[in-house]
């Protein structure tokens, strides 16, 4: 069996990250880490590139020094997060996502297209929302 968690190399992809490892090494399954934190668009893009991929290598070493039996996957191109979530959990194997929340504005909850809600109503297994400590 395994979890899928959405990396984000942001306090709330720490905190659904930590969830996902806790449950991971409880259950004695496979970490399969989505790493949706390369943005596409933006001004301070090529900063946000390296910040995400120094992250992910920190991430890789960590759980390599555990021992953990884990998988990252890299979207590549002008992809949608939740979509890339949604397709890791498709595997039959797959018996749980984690999500990191963050706080929103009400006018930012009106708003469409937010991944967690996508993945939260779509995904068919069940699904972990974590807020990051503040």
């Amino acid at each position: 069996m395994s979890i899928v968690v959405g990396f984000l190399p942001t306090p709330e992809g720490a905190a659904a990250l930590e969830a996902a490892r806790r449950e991971a090494a409880a259950q004695s399954t496979t970490l399969v880490i989505v790493n949706v934190g390369s943005p596409r668009h933006g001004l301070h893009h090529q900063e946000q590139e390296e910040a995400n991929q120094a992250a992910v290598e920190q991430l890789e070493k960590e759980l390599r020094a555990a021992g953990a039996d884990f998988r990252l996957v890299h979207p590549v191109g002008d992809y949608d997060p939740a979509e890339e979530i949604l397709k890791a959990a498709e595997d039959p194997q797959v018996e749980l996502i984690v999500l990191g929340l963050r706080r929103r504005t009400p006018v930012g909850k009106m708003l469409l297209g937010s991944t967690a809600q996508r993945v939260l109503l779509q995904s068919d297994c069940p699904v972990l929302a974590i807020k990051a400590h503040h």
